[in-house]
């Protein structure tokens, strides 16, 4: 790797890991995966697959440390989502070798609109959320009646600057990928062997039509992850930070708001100390 392609682009950090940490990164992740299965006394493990680079990675590393029966995916699409990334939701599955159902949640969430109409008709981020949400229900649904585990995809950027569904996308029973940042995440997914195509799409939560991570972030991944890593995980000011990466004072705002807004989704919900 050149020094221009390791840099993260548009800041002069290099986060990326050596091959030598990659292939310690993939042993240590598929080794994680098989003890947590183990562990539970589970016959595998349940990943949704949303054709986004972190449910395709954490897809691969599966079935490295299961094996293909030791993963169900499930493709579960609503009025939202692209064509495109279901598609390729799919198309994960069947490079795998996976078995994996297709269940279109917008049913289920419209009996949640009809439920409380009042409420939720024309809340984007409520419907999004309930979608989420319900995509849990059917994960841990199928896993039950399975006796598997539930996958996380999660990297440590998004549960860092609370970038998941409360009780959603979190409501996992582990998540391989946690510790790492994204660009990280994508430099992983092309070491296993991840088609390009999918380590290079634009992330998606896609709990609305046209909504993408960074337009709603307000920054680009690259940035954020150097923000992250020297200011919030690093020992680095605020100043010495945008000194650093050549960034606006408003972009470490930002990130430090996210970490900060979000504190609660990254603990147990409180309860009152003893009187």
């Amino acid at each position: 790797m050149t020094e221009s392609t390791a840099l993260l682009e548009g800041t002069n950090v290099d986060l990326l890991l050596s091959e030598a940490e990659l292939e310690t990164r993939r042993e240590h992740l598929t080794s994680f995966i098989e003890e947590v299965v183990e562990d539970a006394g589970a016959e595998g493990a349940v990943l949704g697959l949303s054709g986004g680079i972190d449910s395709t990675l954490t897809a691969y590393l599966a079935v490295e440390a299961l094996g293909e029966d030791g993963l169900h995916g499930l493709v579960l699409p609503s009025d939202v989502n692209t064509e495109t990334n279901m598609s390729d939701a799919e198309r994960v599955a069947e490079l795998l070798d996976i078995s994996y159902d297709v269940i279109d949640i917008e049913p289920i969430v419209a009996s949640f609109v009809d439920a409380a109409p009042e409420h939720a008709a024309d809340d984007r981020m409520a419907l999004g959320n309930v979608r989420v949400r319900t995509r849990a229900v059917l994960n841990y649904f199928v896993a039950n009646a399975e006796s598997r585990i539930v996958l996380g995809t999660g990297n440590r950027s998004e549960a860092m600057t609370g970038y998941f569904t409360k009780y959603g996308d979190q409501a996992v029973d582990c998540n391989p990928i946690g510790n790492l940042y994204k660009c990280q995440v994508r430099q992983l997914a092309s070491h296993v062997g991840v088609p390009d195509e999918f380590v290079e799409k634009p992330p998606s939560a896609e709990m609305w039509e046209g909504q993408t991570d960074e337009e709603e972030m307000g920054l680009g991944y690259d940035t954020l992850d150097a923000i992250l890593a020297l200011h919030v995980d690093g020992p680095f000011s605020k100043s010495a930070t945008m000194r650093t990466l050549d960034v606006p004072e408003p972009a470490i705002d930002r990130v430090t708001e996210l970490v900060a807004g979000s504190e609660h989704k990254r603990h147990m919900p409180p309860a009152p100390e003893p009187p």
